[in-house]
């Protein structure tokens, strides 16, 4: 069997001291193969965003193991964890987090400047991810001109256009309304099936969970479940 892409052993995540000291994760163990969509789901508090956090190598464990493409991402500095991310780890979030005064393209070539990629290459590579989520003519409006789910879809293709290895999806349906909704979730399924793009997606909604291949549900730094979803079942 081939090592998971995510790796999650014994888990823990502390934060305060004494009687402030609160477990975030208690001991989480779990696996994400590569090219598997996965929803992690739970109440406030549960640990969900912790262990995203820890998956997009934006946080590290107190206690216990992550290995991220086989390396203990734990045990890197901030320095290199942040290379592990510019490299791998493409990133989506409920507020979109586009720059407002520059174009969809400029907000998608923004991780290819962190490349090092030149002008010409960051170009054709933004308007190549903006053709692949439908906004190849919207290009050059700014945020302000485009609607919510078309931001979306920037923010989308500004987390592919570098082929990452992982998608990290933080609500990303948290502002849409249902149609939108599905149109952005069928998108990702997409990316997930026809070029096995591995993601992990933080979600309250159920019906949203629904297009993960597996849904694990965390309550009080727990995992309760860990499941196929069951329209994949």
């Amino acid at each position: 069997m081939s090592q998971p892409l995510i790796k999650f052993e014994k888990v823990w995540k502390t934060y305060g001291e004494g009687e402030a000291r609160v477990n975030a994760l208690a001991g989480v163990s779990f696996s994400i193969p590569r090219g598997e969509f996965v929803a992690i789901m739970g109440p406030s508090g549960s640990g969900k965003s912790t262990a995203m956090n820890i998956i997009g190598c934006l946080d590290t464990p107190t206690r216990g193991r992550y290995d991220f493409l086989g390396i203990d991402a734990g045990d890197l500095d901030r320095g290199r964890r942040a290379i592990l991310r510019n490299r791998h780890i493409g990133f989506i979030f409920q507020g979109y987090n586009l720059l407002p005064r520059t174009t969809a393209a400029e907000n998608v070539e923004l991780p290819l400047v962190y490349r090092g990629i030149g002008a010409a290459d960051r170009r054709r590579l933004a308007l190549e991810a903006l053709d692949q989520v439908g906004l190849a003519n919207r290009a050059d409006h700014t945020p302000a001109e485009l609607s919510g789910g078309q931001q979306q879809r920037v923010a989308i293709a500004r987390a592919i256009v570098t082929n990452p290895t992982l998608l990290v999806a933080d609500e990303p349906t948290g502002n849409l309304d249902t149609q939108r909704s599905h149109e952005v979730m069928e998108l990702l399924t997409s990316f997930n099936h026809e070029r096995g793009l591995t993601i992990a997606m933080v979600t309250h909604e159920a019906d949203i969970a629904e297009y993960a291949d597996r849904t694990i549900r965390f309550l009080d730094g727990h995992i309760v479940s860990d499941g196929i979803s069951a329209e994949a079942a």
